[in-house]
């Protein structure tokens, strides 16, 4: 197919998965209304009991908490592409003379925009609240674009999953129940250091920690360990790598 085609109907599901957010406002209401909760719970209810030795631990946790409003957020995708599994709208899609390409990536990007969304109101709950950073307006840009980057990628691993059980509510489980422990298990809420030394083994090196690492660095206005940096473009250039030909694969097996 012509690449304008493809573009033309990848820009075309995005805009229909966007419009569900025009239509039903309480979609967009309620993925926001859970992000500033936590923000807000660990903030003023776990804050002043946490130490976070080198600055305050609003400046902490802030960013752990964009990295993990896009990974729950990217949950929504596999949720999104069951629901239309089960109302049979991908045997229409498929029916019609467009991209296979475009529904997939249609429903990541429209997810990856509300993504967005989501990251800009939280960083503005944040200064509200105190946050601030301290990188310089560059770095700010390039910790809030890693964190959406990293956000896309696990889109990806959602549509495999959706496609995979093709039922709404088996997919806000399955979607859910694998990300949950990798989050806590992070350096998102506390340091590792503070954590028992077998989990702390581990979650030194989960992709989510060496990726809020980064991010909190480049807030912060530290220097970027080159680790964790190269750590976080391997496992999102891993994550892409890998699940966008199984989603694609699960796509065409949809029948």
């Amino acid at each position: 197919m012509n690449p304008f085609w493809t573009f033309s109907d990848i820009g075309v599901m995005t805009k229909r998965n966007m419009m569900s957010y025009v239509r039903l406002p309480q979609l967009l209401v309620f993925s926001t209304i859970q992000p500033v909760m936590f923000l807000l719970l660990f903030a003023y209810v776990f804050g002043g009991a946490i130490n976070t030795p080198g600055t305050d631990y609003i400046n902490f946790l802030i960013p752990g908490i964009i990295v993990q409003t896009v990974i729950f957020g990217s949950t929504m995708t596999g949720v999104g592409l069951a629901s239309d599994l089960s109302k049979g709208m991908i045997d229409r899609f498929r029916s019609l003379p467009m991209a296979r390409s475009a529904v997939l990536a249609g429903r990541t990007i429209s997810d990856t925009i509300r993504n967005i969304f989501v990251v800009l109101l939280m960083t503005g709950v944040g200064y509200i609240i105190g946050f601030r950073f301290q990188g310089g307006f560059l770095h700010a840009l390039e910790a809030l674009a890693i964190t959406v980057l990293f956000g896309f990628a696990f889109s990806w691993i959602s549509a495999t999953i959706g496609l995979l059980v093709r039922e709404v509510e088996t997919a806000q489980v399955a979607g859910f129940v694998w990300v949950f422990p990798l989050v806590f298990a992070s350096s998102i809420f506390v340091p590792v250091e503070s954590m028992p030394a077998w989990l702390e083994a581990f979650a030194k090196h989960s992709p989510i920690t060496v990726t809020v690492n980064t991010v909190r660095a480049l807030t912060l206005g530290h220097s970027v360990n080159s680790s964790d940096f190269w750590q976080t473009l391997a496992w999102i250039a891993g994550m892409l790598i890998v699940f966008i030909p199984l989603a694609v694969y699960r796509y065409r097996k949809s029948v």
